[in-house]
């Protein structure tokens, strides 16, 4: 069974006077604990594809399931609920709340879940991406290849289905960018984490299962 089934899925916008097409028509699967990549040039209609399957945004047509729901029909507090319980994504610019600290960054999806309390899953969150040191700084005190370790942990606390990393590594200098990807792969391999990646780079398609190449909102 698969964890995500993508069928005959187009998204288009508005612009002005004008319809882009981000994705023309496209079809895939992802199977549990996968660590797959969908590589493309920037304007490919990668990211606009991990957006869809992350319940940020909804097809013009088609259909997406995760984990046995449909969601490309779900209400937008649906696809937030389900967001919540079952996705963690990991961005290119960490994303994370600069006020606050590593500790409470990571906690914070299980506030959202009203999942207070559980400080032992935050603490080994933590740990498993190497800052049990560094739990108290906030992210202007981590260098960029620690918040996104920090990234990682905020992704993996609720212990998710699915977890979406889009060009994880494009603002890391490249032993940064290798040690992260050496890292998710090891949680990949050791908690049976499924990720699904948009990239461009190298690294992650050689480290990937499979890799998916898109070109013009189209699988190649």
């Amino acid at each position: 069974m698969s964890l995500v089934a993508v069928k005959d899925v187009t998204k288009a916008y508005r612009l002005g006077s004008q319809t882009v097409t981000a994705l023309a028509g496209v079809s895939m699967s992802v199977a549990p604990g996968e660590f797959l990549a969908v590589a493309g040039p920037s304007g490919s209609g990668k990211t606009t594809l991990l957006n869809l399957v992350g319940c940020l945004d909804t097809p013009s047509t088609g259909e997406i399931e995760i984990d046995g729901e449909m969601v490309s029909a779900l209400s937008s507090g649906r696809r937030a609920d389900l967001r919540a319980r079952k996705l963690g994504f990991i961005f290119q610019t960490f994303n994370l709340i600069p006020v606050l600290t590593a500790w409470e960054n990571v906690e914070y999806p299980l506030l959202l879940t009203k999942r207070r309390g559980d400080d032992a899953r935050v603490k080994t969150a933590l740990e498993q991406v190497g800052l049990g040191e560094r739990m108290k700084h906030r992210p202007t005190e981590l260098s960029g290849g620690q918040q996104q370790r920090v990234a990682i942990a905020r992704a993996l606390v609720t212990d998710p289905a699915l977890v979406l990393a889009d060009e994880p590594t494009a603002n890391l200098d490249s032993k940064t960018g290798s040690e992260i990807i050496e890292l998710m792969r090891r949680l990949n391999r050791e908690r049976g984490t499924t990720f699904l990646f948009s990239t461009h780079d190298p690294r992650i398609m050689n480290a990937a299962d499979r890799v998916l190449e898109i070109s013009d909102g189209l699988f190649r």
